[in-house]
């Protein structure tokens, strides 16, 4: 059995899930937008909420632009392998290429919170791992949903409160 007609034989019941964004190459924005516009028209997924963007500097790899990142809180009935294969299939189609670890992407598409469940297996790590630490993707998260569920005991909002570096995000306002 392929992996999607599994999907299509095991559907689970409505699941809350955060999905972050980011983009360092191009148009930057455009790539959020347009990945953003690929996840909403999904029948699977319903957009609930979207944060602002943000001008985030690099993580990991610093010596690479500055990034484009944002939050989007959805619902879906996919488990989260199927959503992490439809996230995937996004982001090869806009152009993802995966050569260097943290390195510059045209986009990249992560399952940070999938309900309040935790995942960890090769491939897929939830909620994504050493997101209390990372600013970029605590402030867009914290935004559009605070009491989002992190692990550790911790909400977005909480652990974005104890990050040292969340006043390195900036609001995008133009």
């Amino acid at each position: 059995m392929t992996a999607e007609a599994a999907d299509q034989a095991s559907p689970v019941a409505t699941v809350r899930v955060a999905l972050g964004l980011g983009s360092n190459i191009g148009d930057k924005r455009a790539s959020v937008r347009t990945a953003v516009e690929q996840i909403a028209a999904d029948d699977e997924i319903s957009l609930v909420a979207r944060s602002h963007d943000y001008r985030t500097a690099p993580w990991g790899l610093t010596e690479q632009d500055w990034f484009v990142n944002a939050c989007l809180v959805v619902e879906t009935t996919l488990s989260a392998d199927a959503l992490l294969r439809r996230v995937l299939k996004i982001e090869r189609y806009l152009g993802r290429v995966r050569d260097i670890r943290w390195g510059p992407r045209k986009i990249d598409i992560d399952v940070l919170v999938y309900g309040g469940q935790t995942i960890a297996r090769e491939g897929l790590a939830v909620p994504h791992p050493r997101i209390a630490e990372r600013a970029f993707v605590l402030v867009p998260l914290a935004e559009s949903w605070p009491e989002a569920p992190i692990g550790g005991g911790l909400t977005a909002s909480a652990a974005l409160a104890a990050c040292p570096d969340a006043d390195t995000t900036e609001p995008i306002t133009d």
